[in-house]
Order: structure tokens, then sequence, then C-alpha cells
């Protein structure tokens, strides 16, 4: 991420975003970013945790993105699915009262977690070794959304911090999790993963007779005989498993919609990004999830704003006619092409803006290089909060 120091002004049409304000509130107890990929996300949320602890938060920090990048600006050699603390010493003359740790979902150990805690031993063992399983908590579509709501709904029952920070996957799939748990239930529930849990001999088997037998008789040869059977046995053996999936699901996903949570939507003052960030305050607002406020990374601003880039570029111009004065006149061509950017991101963000007019915005320049360590992060944060 390219993020920076200073700033945080709102858009011209935007109220202030004030992240400090939001951190500070001991009833904040979830925040969740949001975002397309490559706009700084992750940054953002380990800042936002560096950030916390100067407030005297407890908070822990949660990717469930696969990169590394947040491990490494921690100066952790890795992250797993529990909490690692960070420590937060020699930060230039900061003082932390709080405190931060951070963990990178890992979807089957917590899947084999929920398993291993619902389920007897013996049971939770078979369930475990059996290859549907191990390839539905590994690859299905939506396991790794369902999986982040799980451990989010676990770090809040714990009770261990008084914040969690959510680092959300890149693209419009970082919302995924609000729909994950009913599309896995409805899959697991489903009329024919049911009817192929059901013992032979009885239930539907019995119902549906010759019929029934031709068809699975097919998928047999389609899917394989052995694969249809690792199903049967996953579904008979996960029945005890699957009855507080859903109900733990919708609790977790009315903590979300409760106050006390806030949604962070993370942009740049890019085409792409902006249409993204304006999906993602859309589909907050129809599900009625709380929008905090939305953080423009790597906004640029020129030194001189009160010099537009068409008076720099006539100013240059004048000067090569006039002759030897080379060294301004390059000058005053990269205050043009300065300029230039900053006009038309501002023109993005503002238009932004009015098409979601009352969404709180905050900007934080960008930076000459990517933010890699706690001191950038602290950086980051203070920007943030300016």
């Amino acid at each position: 991420m390219s993020a920076g120091t200073g700033g945080g002004a709102a858009t011209a049409a935007a109220p202030g975003f004030d992240v400090d304000a939001l951190l500070a509130d001991r009833d904040t107890r979830i925040i969740v970013c949001c975002g397309s990929g490559g706009v700084g996300k992750t940054t953002t949320a380990a800042a936002l945790g560096v950030r916390a602890a100067e407030h005297g938060r407890d908070s822990v920090v949660i990717t469930v993105d696969p990169a590394r990048r947040l491990a490494q600006s921690m100066g952790l050699r890795e992250l797993d699915n529990t909490p690692r603390p960070v420590e937060l010493t020699g930060i230039g003359d900061a003082v932390f009262p709080g405190t931060l740790h951070a963990m990178m979902l890992d979807m089957k150990r917590t899947f084999d977690e929920i398993v291993e805690a619902h389920a007897d031993p013996e049971r939770a063992r078979q369930i475990l070794a059996n290859p549907f399983y191990q390839s539905l908590s590994s690859s299905f579509s939506g396991t790794q959304e369902y999986m982040a709501m799980e451990k989010l709904g676990q770090l809040r029952e714990s009770g261990d911090w008084d914040l969690i920070i959510v680092d959300t996957p890149p693209s419009r799939s970082a919302l995924d999790f609000l729909d994950a748990p009913e599309r896995l239930g409805r899959f697991l529930d489903s009329r024919l993963i049911r009817i192929l849990g059901a013992p032979p001999a009885t239930g539907a088997f019995k119902m549906l007779g010759a019929g029934f037998s031709m068809v699975t008789g097919i998928i047999a040869k389609v899917v394989g005989a052995q694969v249809l059977k690792d199903v049967q046995s996953f579904v008979s053996a996960f029945d005890a498993v699957f009855g507080g999936f859903q109900e733990r699901a919708e609790r977790t996903y009315r903590l979300l919609q409760a106050r006390g949570t806030g949604f962070v939507v993370v942009a740049a003052p890019e085409d792409d990004a902006l249409r993204e960030a304006a999906y993602f305050v859309e589909r907050l607002r129809k599900d009625r999830m709380p929008l905090a406020g939305i953080v423009l990374n790597r906004v640029h601003r020129t030194a001189a704003r009160d010099l537009s880039g068409p008076a720099a570029a006539a100013a240059a111009a004048e000067l090569d006619r006039l002759g030897d004065h080379g060294l301004a006149a390059a000058a005053l061509r990269l205050h043009a092409e300065a300029a230039r950017v900053q006009e038309r991101e501002q023109r993005l963000m503002e238009r932004l803006a009015a098409a979601h007019p009352g969404v709180p915005a905050t900007e934080v320049p960008a930076r000459p290089d990517d933010v890699h360590d706690l001191a950038g992060l602290a950086e980051i944060g203070r920007a943030l909060g300016d």
C-alpha cells in the first residue's frame, strides 16, 4: 500500500470521517474493512489496529487475505489461526496503553475446530478423515467466507479483545461472507444431500425405491462410486455438527448489523476502485449494515495547490521561450503533471461523494514507498486519525 502521513481531509462534497472517534468509542467492538484488491485494505486494517492500541484498546486484526503482508508489516514471521501478540515498542515516541494481536484465517483448521467442538471424538474422527469433508473444508465455494463468520463469532464470544478488526478478501467477494452462511447451509441441507445421506435400507431410499436406485447408479457413474459413498458417509456423520451452523451464522450476522459494528470501505481515487466502493456502500445499505465511512488511500496532493496545471504548463512554456530557465521550466512541468493527477482524482472522489451524500470520508495522502513495518503502520494510523 502506498498511503501516507498527514491529511485526513474529506473530499469537497463529503463530511469528514472521524476515525479516531470510531476507535476511541468503547462501544465500537467490530470494524470490518472491505474494498477491492490493491487499494491498501490490509494495511489500513493493520494501521487501524495500531492506532486503536494508541487509544488504549485491546484489539485483534484478522485477515482472510492469503498474502503475508500483514505479518511482515507487524514484525511477525508468520500468521496462523491463533492470534499472535504484536510487540508495540520502539515506534518513535508513541505510547501504546492498549494491546494488539493479529491472525490469518485458516478456513480448514477453523472447520476442523467446529467439528471437534460439536461432535463426539469417534464421530469427529470419522468426519475429519472423510475425503468429501476434506474437499469441502478446503475448497468449497463460500467455505472461507463462512469460516470468517465463525472465527469472528468465536473471537467476539471469547471476550479477550474489546475490538476486532476484520480484513476481508479483495474484490466484491469481500461481502460474500454476508451470503456464505445461507449458501453453505442450503447446500448441506439440500434435499439431494439429505437423500444421499440416508441409509440404503431405510428412509428416503425405501420411499423412492428402484427409481432412486437408478438415479444413484447414474450419479455413481458420473462422480464415481467411492465419491458417492464418501458423500453418504459424510452426511450421516455430519448431522450432529450441522445443527448449530445456521444458528451461529445468524447470530454473527445480527452482530454485524448491531450497534457497535462499523464497516469501513477502503478505496483509491481510481475509476475501478471507486466503482467497487460505490457497490460496497450500496450493498451495505441494502443489508442494513452500519457503514462507518470511506477511507480514500493514495490521494495525490501538490505543494502549491493554488497553481493549476494549465497555468504551470503555460509558465513552463514561457520560460522555455525566454531561454536559460531550464530547471525552473522542468519543475513547472512536473507540477503541471502532478496537478493534472490531483484534479482528476478530485473529480472522481467528488463524483462518489455526490452519488452517496452524507457518507463520511477521509483521505490518506500517497507515500513515496510501501508500508512494510510498524513505524509505517503507526504513521498511517495517525494519518487516518488526523
